[in-house]
């Protein structure tokens, strides 16, 4: 699946290849032989406007991405993660698109599936492995956990857990820099179900208004939780922004080339400006909807998601091309996949070794105002009552 923009065609974010054959699933594993049958024709990275050496940094970023949910996954399972917890894992090629080709000075809001949009920002993984700990080196001090990692110096202004509620706050920021005059951008990630909530609606429609340099993506991994999108929506995705006059495009976020030229080059259109976009990011995750959710068997099948994590993995078709192009090799694949690994083990030692937060923390960055006629006195506090 290519990038099509529904105002104009968008040659720069075609899909560079047709899927990759069978793989090695949701383990991410190296490079198939060079050559095998169904191999892409023509050179991926020209088409994309991407160097090898862009698409080997990529292809790191994608195996970090993939290991460090990994990780995750082990510690929720063995109580070192509590709470609430969604694993990006299948979604490795859509944070890396479009994330990276972003400048440092751009913003970037989530919903609460966002560990590896914090890390495409540059947020560390032992920040965010220690947040999801809930320990006081997290990004979030350990009173976020999961669902809110925030970093304001790298502008990752958080995942928030009310489904639809970042895209208003995208609004927001986006006007934000519109009134200062600043070079920047703002991308907005939501999930399917999002699209279906008041506050999409009405932050769209201000944004078109005053046409601000915002780009609000679904990261449609076509389901809301356990229901299917086409059960609850008779409008396509990708139109979903045309009642606002906001262009929209789509874009096969399994593909990671395809999707960061189109990132790429939206991000320009936008900072130079060309407005608000929407843009339908195509994708799928390998695992249930969070932790508590089986992976199949419920409200998809065990074949579709197999046949998913086999023949649309991010980092097995990207390590194809690069093997194909001559610049990846088992070898070399293996010993990228060792730094990273060992990168997340001295996130999770990080994250072990950080404490707890100090119980005066629960005072800390929260606003409160004192009723006049009172209030409740169970909270331990001293002073006048």
């Amino acid at each position: 699946m290519g990038s099509t923009d529904t105002k104009k065609k968008s040659g720069s974010a075609k899909a560079a290849a047709a899927p990759a054959k069978k793989g090695s699933g949701a383990k991410g594993g190296g490079p198939k032989a060079a050559g095998a049958k169904g191999a892409p024709a023509g050179d991926p990275f020209k088409a994309a406007g991407i160097t090898k050496d862009e698409g080997l940094h990529l292809l790191r970023e994608m195996l970090l991405y993939r290991r460090f949910e990994e990780k995750a996954e082990e510690a929720y399972a063995i109580g070192k993660i509590g709470g609430f917890c969604h694993l990006h894992i299948g979604q490795e090629g859509a944070a890396a698109g479009s994330i990276l080709p972003l400048h440092d000075g751009d913003y970037v809001i989530s919903a609460y599936r966002e560990h590896t949009q914090a890390l495409a920002k540059g947020v560390t993984p032992g920040a965010v492995m220690a947040e999801l700990y809930g320990r006081a080196d997290g990004a979030s001090g350990g009173k976020g956990g999961s669902m809110h990692i925030f970093n304001a110096e790298k502008r990752f202004m958080g995942g928030h857990g009310i489904v639809g509620g970042q895209v208003p706050l995208a609004t927001g920021i986006a006007w934000k820099i519109k009134y200062r005059k600043e070079p920047n951008v703002v991308i907005c990630y939501m999930g399917d179900a999002a699209v279906n909530q008041g506050g999409f609606h009405e932050a769209l429609n201000i944004a078109a208004v005053w046409q601000l340099p915002a780009i609000y993506v679904v990261e449609n991994n076509e389901y809301g939780m356990g229901t299917a999108f086409h059960r609850v929506s008779l409008t396509e995705m990708v139109n979903k922004s045309s009642p606002y006059g906001i262009p929209a495009s789509t874009v096969d976020g399994q593909d990671v080339l395809a999707t960061y030229a189109h990132f790429r080059d939206l991000a320009n259109e936008v900072r130079n400006g060309g407005g608000p976009r929407f843009v339908d990011l195509r994708t799928y995750r390998f695992k249930g909807h969070s932790m508590s959710d089986p992976v199949s068997g419920t409200y998809r099948s065990k074949e579709e998601v197999e046949h998913r994590t086999e023949e649309h993995d991010p980092i097995t078709n990207l390590a194809d091309h690069l093997t194909m192009a001559g610049v990846l090799d088992q070898d070399a694949f293996e010993a990228m996949d060792a730094e990273v690994r060992e990168a997340v083990n001295e996130a999770a030692e990080f994250a072990d070794a950080s404490p707890a937060p100090d119980p005066s923390a629960l005072y800390t960055n929260v606003w409160a105002e004192i009723n006049p006629n009172g209030r409740l006195f169970f909270d331990g506090r001293e002073g006048d009552r």
